[in-house]
This record gives structure tokens, sequence and C-alpha cells, in this order.
């Protein structure tokens, strides 16, 4: 009889945790969403236009004030907050697309910008071209896996 008390308890106990654990809010935004913690995974430079614009997209929809965002870079994504990169041609534009205006705008709206050491130091990318907005931080991978734990929700565009 203890032990199936004590299995059910168990049980009871792991349900709780799996139904209430995760990212917790801080209460309402804006347009009906929740205050948010997200990282954004950024380890491709075609896929940093997009993922900046989502960014944007992202701010707008609940405030400024209402998310905390953190771009986490590293492999070819890395070469976004390095100065002087340039993104694809806009087909509608014909323009090439800037990193730096772009990451010193979002920068301003409150996005932190890291870029991984180790993809630093493998692609030879020189200290002082990095974004002056950007952090390095000692390895890409494993920040995400940090802010995850911290709470913080995965995007990956």
């Amino acid at each position: 009889m203890k032990k199936s008390i004590i299995a059910i308890t168990a049980l009871i106990s792991m349900i709780a945790t799996s139904v209430f654990a995760g990212p917790a809010h801080d209460g309402p935004a804006k347009n009906g969403y929740y205050k948010q913690k997200v990282v954004y995974h950024v380890n491709n430079i075609h896929s940093a236009t997009g993922a900046f614009r989502n960014i944007k997209n992202h701010l707008n929809a609940l405030g400024d004030k209402n998310v905390e965002i953190i771009v986490v870079t590293h492999s070819s994504g890395a070469f976004a907050l390095v100065d002087g990169a340039m993104g694809k041609k806009s087909k509608k534009t014909g323009k090439v697309y800037n990193f730096t205006d772009t990451i010193a705008a979002l920068a301003n709206r409150g996005v932190k910008f890291e870029i991984c050491a180790n993809t630093i130091r493998g692609k030879k990318i020189n200290k002082n071209l990095i974004n002056e907005n950007a952090e390095i931080i000692p390895s890409g991978v494993a920040e995400i896996a940090f802010l995850q734990q911290k709470g913080y929700y995965y995007i990956k565009p």
C-alpha cells in the first residue's frame, strides 16, 4: 500500500511539473500577447535578412518594452554581425541588404546581439570588424541552450 501511495504521489508530481514547467510570462503585452523572452538562432548568413525582419515584426507586435530578444549567431550567420557584410540583393528595390543599419535600428529597440568566439577563431573573423552592438560569447550553441534553461523561447528563422 505504501509503495502505491509513493508511486501515485510521484506520478502526480511529474504531471504537475510537466504541466506547469516552462517559460513563464510576466503579464499582458499588447495585441493579446504576453510579455516574452526569446532567443533567435542565426547560423546562416542567408537567413539573417529574414531573421532580422522577423525580429522587427516581433517587436512591432508586442511592443519594445514587452519582449526581450537576444540574437545568437555562429557559423556563417556570424558574418551578419561583421561590419561591411552585406546580405542578398532585394528583388523589389535592387538594393543590397545592409546588416549594419538594421542591427543598429534593432539594438536601439533593445535587441541584444551575440557572436560565437569559436566561430570568430574558426572563420578568422577580424575582431575589429565586429559590429559595436555585438557581444562576444564563448559558444553560440551553449549560449542557446543556456538561454532556454533560463526560460527563453527558441526561434529558428
